[in-house]
């Protein structure tokens, strides 16, 4: 059935459509519409969306298109000497993947402390309280990658 939609030798149905969206596990509306991303986007330093703690210590600077909701998203955090960024759990199932690329940091997740020099990284469940701690003498520059669990909500009309 796929082929001949393709080859357009066959228009299909709504049920056909439900299904095929459910088999390929996204939303009906996505096989729908025209909205299609731009194959590239240009994040320029000077315009990027950057929050910063209450007290300067930490600054996390978004690496992807903040236009909307994102499986994935992608960080540049900085941490000032001495100075610890507590984060609440997200959802469940979502996953970090951190990677220290200057200074010495200190990742608590859920009690359990991991010590990581320039060059390492971590991957760990973000669904539990977490910290990150610079531990050193100068700033801590970070990148992160945030996954969140997909979770479907079709509902049968």
């Amino acid at each position: 059935m796929l082929s001949q939609v393709e080859l357009g030798k066959s228009t299909p149905t709504i049920n056909v459509l439900w299904r095929i969206a459910r088999a390929l596990g996204i939303s009906f509306s996505a096989l729908l519409s025209d909205d299609q991303e731009p194959r590239s986007v240009v994040l320029r330093v000077g315009s990027s969306k950057v929050l910063t703690s209450h007290d300067g210590a930490f600054v996390s600077r978004a690496l992807f298109p903040t236009d909307g909701p994102r499986k994935v998203e992608f960080y540049e955090l900085r941490l000032a000497t001495r100075s610890t960024e507590r984060a609440e759990p997200h959802p469940l199932g979502t996953k970090e993947n951190l990677v220290v690329a200057r200074g010495l940091i200190t990742v608590v997740i859920g009690g359990e402390r991991h010590g990581l020099d320039a060059g390492d990284a971590i991957f760990f469940a973000a669904d539990v309280p977490h910290e990150y701690c610079n531990d050193g003498d100068d700033e801590a520059l970070v990148y992160l990658v945030v996954t969140y669990e997909r979770r479907e909500t079709t509902r049968r009309a």
